[in-house]
């Protein structure tokens, strides 16, 4: 459970309720019922309802929930009604691809720096931001106001990475690197791991089970 009572897996849904009721807001859509939501999210109206209610329910009986209010509610509970400033630690080809990706900012997450150890790399720019070497971070992060460190290292350096930022004044790290950082920081630090090959396992696995059972049905 959370520190507020509200489980894990309720908080990691209240990102896709807010991506549907995103979309539902860019087709024009005012008013959906639980039911109807439902079917787009393949989850149950009930389970929406009990989400939902963790956090006052937003809706009226007969009348369903207000895409707009719910869609800013949900953003409100989400923190994204404020601007985080975000640097990336990595200026590799995944830490580029991030930087390039401008839809982050729609959200609130705005990268103001992109850090590396290649000399190589100074002074590139990704989409308008330089890339600075690892050694200004500590000035940078002061000045800047930086909430957010996204690690796009290897394996080896992103614990000592990881500990030099939480000494800079890092609360919260989006860690793309192979190793679970929770392990290695105070209980206080946020960490979100991202590990890109287990999402494809998970892939695979499902992929292994339809193939399975379609074999079977034959």
């Amino acid at each position: 459970m959370s520190e507020k009572g509200i489980s894990k897996a309720v908080i990691k849904r209240l990102p896709r309720y807010y991506r549907y009721l995103g979309e539902l807001l860019e087709a024009g859509v005012e008013r959906i019922s639980s039911g109807e939501l439902s079917e787009r999210m393949k989850v149950t109206a009930s389970q929406i309802r009990q989400d939902l209610n963790n956090f006052g329910g937003f809706g009226q009986q007969g009348y369903g929930y207000n895409v707009r209010y719910l869609h800013d509610e949900i953003g409100k509970i989400l923190g994204l009604n404020r601007i985080h400033n975000m640097v990336i630690i990595g200026a590799g080809n995944l830490g580029q691809a991030l930087a390039n990706y401008a839809s982050f900012e729609r959200s609130g997450f705005r990268t103001v720096g992109l850090f590396d150890v290649n000399p190589v790399l100074q002074g590139v720019t990704v989409r308008g931001i330089p890339i600075r070497m690892v050694d200004e971070l500590p000035e940078f992060i002061k000045e800047n106001k930086v909430e957010i460190a996204t690690l796009t290292l290897p394996k080896s350096r992103a614990k000592e990475m990881a500990q030099l930022l939480v000494e800079y004044g890092i609360r919260a790290i989006w860690n793309f690197a192979h190793t679970d950082l929770n392990l290695v920081l105070p209980r206080d630090v946020i960490v979100e791991n991202v590990h890109l090959s287990e999402s494809l396992m998970r892939l695979s696995y499902n992929l292994t089970s339809y193939e399975e059972k379609h074999k079977t049905n034959k």
